[in-house]
């Protein structure tokens, strides 16, 4: 749909997409004949594919914004810092599981699932044609499902069947609002949709638009997608629940800021104040249920419907401000660091499920319970925490384009949540009680987690030399 195609169609564009897509395919195939106490090399290949797509982003992230494949995939700052987010927490997360799935029967499948739904998480965040978003889609959601019931016991099941269920029906209705936008703009890429949308008719352009959020916010784990969260979170296995509350939120906010900035921006629409309701209604949602949560993990799930009700502040003003890019991109970098700690944690102490379960853990792993607080605390947004600058960006997006209301809400969200947080922390200094015991620390996990927390401070106290790099144009 686009005259240019063929005339960029250099695999070498798509080089980080390449070799996480090459590595999961030969490690699969590696796999087959691997003896099972050698299995884990299939997971040090999925980080060395990792570690070599962050050093191609990066270097990628040096030239010039363009599009490979015709206008279908761009190649600008979007695309490469969500890259280098993306890869980077997929590096983390198999951290976490390697030593869990160590010789187990099906460690190799399980790598190879990893890779592929952050695959399709990268070509979300780097689409700029609507087929190539729903492949994207299909790509970060069918393996994401097989890894939820992974452990194939009864919750994990029950998670798998969940997030599958709602992801099937969200995909659908996506795949229709795709197929209404191809009806009203006659062309399904980025750029020539812009132009096409402002002049059809806008009840099909905005029932089409509904649809594709819908689907594009169950990736985000936002209102009105949000439903499975809580239960595929708390029924998966620790390093699962850290990559599905991490990786694809990444990829679909990415998504959903490009398809604001770009095919949306001059369609006769509410779609900002549209964003700013999603928003608050995340933020809200995720804060009052998770007041009251006893489950670490579930808390945690609630925690993240929250944190993208923030995330899509700098959403609801882009192409309004300056600061609406560089605000989301740091954030993402923000929260992936300090959720993906807290998750370590989790997955330090895999026998402690409850907030009384980390009653008493200052005195017995005082490094672990620092590197929770930093993480906790990270989230609620406090100094000098990466998540802290985060905030303060988007709240600032938000004001200089034109929804102070909103920056107002979030702020007395961000208040508000800082007491489940405080609820799980609390106990870790107190002494403890008969029946909690946390069982014994995964050391490995506890490393992530502190690396992380580590991260997540470095990353605040650098954080002005890092925003600088973050506001490259967008390809158009």
């Amino acid at each position: 749909m686009n005259e240019m195609t063929g005339m960029n169609e250099n695999p070498l564009d798509l080089l980080p997409e390449v070799l996480l897509g090459a590595s999961a395919v030969l490690g699969l195939l590696l796999g087959a004949w691997l003896p099972r106490g050698r299995q884990w090399l299939t997971g040090a290949m999925a980080g060395a594919a990792c570690t070599g797509g962050v050093v191609a982003a990066a270097i990628a992230a040096a030239g010039p914004v363009e599009t490979a494949f015709g206008d279908s995939f761009a190649l600008d700052t979007l695309t490469a810092t969500s890259r280098i987010v993306i890869l980077g927490a997929t590096l983390l997360v198999l951290a976490l599981a390697m030593p869990r799935m160590y010789a187990d029967p099906r460690e190799t499948e399980f790598y190879v699932l990893l890779q592929l739904a952050s695959a399709g998480a990268l070509m979300m965040a780097g689409a700029q044609d609507l087929l190539l978003l729903a492949a994207g889609y299909l790509l970060a959601s069918v393996p994401a499902y097989a890894l939820a019931g992974f452990r194939k016991d009864g919750p994990g099941t029950e998670a798998a069947m969940k997030f599958y269920v709602v992801g099937a029906l969200l995909g659908v209705v996506m795949l229709a609002g795709i197929t209404a936008l191809l009806a009203a703009g006659r062309v399904t890429s980025y750029p020539m949709l812009r132009t096409e949308l402002a002049e059809a008719p806008a009840g099909l352009v905005a029932a089409g638009t509904l649809a594709l959020l819908a689907g594009v916010l169950f990736k985000a784990g936002g209102v009105p997608g949000h439903f499975w969260v809580p239960d595929a979170v708390q029924g998966s296995s620790g390093p699962v629940a850290a990559f599905l509350t991490t990786i694809p939120k990444i990829g679909a906010l990415a998504a959903f800021y490009r398809l604001a900035a770009v095919p949306l921006a001059d369609a006769d629409l509410p779609w900002a104040g549209l964003v700013a309701v999603l928003s608050v209604a995340s933020m809200t949602l995720g804060n009052l249920a998770a007041f009251f949560q006893q489950d670490v993990k579930r808390l945690l799930a609630y925690s993240t419907i929250s944190q993208v009700g923030y995330l899509l502040l700098p959403v609801a003003v882009a192409g309004r401000t300056a600061l609406d890019q560089e605000a989301l991109l740091y954030y993402l970098a923000a929260y992936a660091l300090t959720n993906l700690g807290a998750f370590a944690v989790v997955c330090a102490l895999p026998g402690a499920h409850a907030i009384d379960d980390y009653r008493g853990l200052a005195r017995a792993h005082p490094a672990l319970v620092a590197s929770l607080v930093v993480c906790l605390l990270g989230l609620v947004g406090t100094p000098p925490t990466a998540v802290f600058l985060g905030k303060l960006e988007a709240f600032s997006a938000a004001i200089d384009g034109g929804y102070a209301w909103l920056a107002v809400v979030a702020a007395v969200n961000t208040v508000a949540s800082l007491f489940y947080y405080l609820r799980w922390i609390a106990p870790a200094f107190l002494a403890r009680g008969p029946g909690s015991d946390p069982g014994a620390m995964s050391r490995s996990a506890a490393a992530v987690a502190y690396g992380a927390a580590t991260g997540s401070v470095v990353l605040g106290v650098l954080g002005g030399t890092v925003l600088d790099v973050l506001g490259g144009p967008l390809s158009r």
